[in-house]
């Protein structure tokens, strides 16, 4: 089958090629997984900011050279264990952690869901990453209620995006913040209640359009959580955006610094700041994924969930849909689709 490795450690000009491998050994058993596998015949595989790192060997996840990146995919089940709620011939969207960027993928059958019909093969690719990680960041992990407001940085992006419909079909108020006028329209157009730009005094913006919700108790502007994928220097403001009992939920840092918190600003104001790693904690809890992915459904099927797609590109261009995120000018989901799928 052909696929995408990281043949070295380069970047993302340099460290991919396109190979011939061999397919995946059935039945289907993934390395990483505490469970059964499903192999799945790939249509669309997703473009994430962990694979950027990856090209540099700068990923918590360092297979040995050469590997297949990707870590989510869409398509149609090949093979699946007895007893599976899922057969072979259905359509379904994965994360399978390593190996999406190629014909054939394997997953962990607790981590594919079907995919809804609603959804073609390039959205199911940017469901399970994106949503999941924004619901558990959003509910888990930042408790959100009805009624409260979110700002969401990097709110045009494939996190971001879907940080925006979950927030809101969860019932909360949402801020965008966005680096230009083109990804103001891809936040609004993923339900925005209000964008502000980056590059602008955006923390006294929030806080005066934060200043009507009814969700105050301190009687000051200020959002009640903070989405964070991005880090960078603007990670202070962000604290200084909330309002009493606030919470800022780091998700990751595409800014490329990871920043540190005077723990006396958290003090004075009664804030925290929670980390939100959505990986490394459902891989051993598939009860946890399977409450999140019946919670995406329901959205989905109330009309809040739509991943929203931005650049596609066949799988020969992988490296130039990694520049595309490297450089912060994607918008959506980035995503591979797969020609003439095994």
């Amino acid at each position: 089958m052909r696929a995408v490795q990281i043949v070295e450690l380069t970047g993302p000009d340099t460290a991919l090629a396109l190979s011939e491998v061999p397919d995946p050994s059935s039945p289907p058993e993934h390395p990483l997984s505490p469970g059964s596998g499903v192999l799945v015949e790939v249509h669309a595989a997703g473009v994430s900011f962990p694979e950027v790192l990856q090209t540099r060997g700068e990923y918590q996840l360092k297979p040995p050279l050469p590997f297949v990146p990707g870590s989510e995919i869409a398509g149609v089940l090949r093979e699946a264990p007895e007893g599976a709620a899922l057969r072979p011939g259905d359509r379904v969207a994965a994360f399978c952690a390593l190996g999406g960027w190629a014909e054939l993928a394997v997953a962990p059958e607790f981590l594919t869901f079907a995919l809804a019909p609603q959804l073609d093969y390039a959205q199911g690719a940017g469901l399970i990453l994106n949503y999941h990680t924004a619901y558990f960041a959003l509910v888990l992990r930042g408790r959100l209620t009805e009624g409260e407001t979110v700002l969401v940085h990097g709110a045009a992006g494939g996190v971001g995006t879907a940080a925006l419909q979950v927030a809101k079909g969860l019932g909360a108020r949402t801020i965008a913040v966005v680096s230009s006028e083109a990804k103001q329209k891809v936040a609004e157009r993923a339900g925005a209640d209000a964008v502000v730009r980056s590059d602008g005094p955006w923390k006294d913006e929030v806080r005066e359009i934060s200043s009507s919700s009814s969700s105050s108790s301190s009687g000051g502007g200020g959002v009640d959580l903070v989405l964070d994928p991005v880090g960078g220097d603007r990670f202070t403001d962000s604290i200084r955006s909330l309002r009493q009992g606030g919470r800022v939920v780091v998700v990751g840092f595409t800014a490329g610094s990871i920043p540190e918190v005077r723990v006396n600003r958290l003090l004075l104001s009664n804030t925290e700041v929670v980390g939100a790693g959505w990986g490394a904690y459902v891989m051993s809890k598939p009860d946890v994924t399977r409450e999140i992915g019946a919670a995406i459904s329901g959205l989905m099927d109330q009309g809040f969930i739509r991943p929203v797609v931005g650049a596609r590109f066949p799988l020969s261009e992988a490296g130039a849909a990694l520049k595309l995120l490297d450089e912060r000018e994607a918008t959506g989901k980035v995503v591979l689709e797969v020609d003439g799928a095994a």
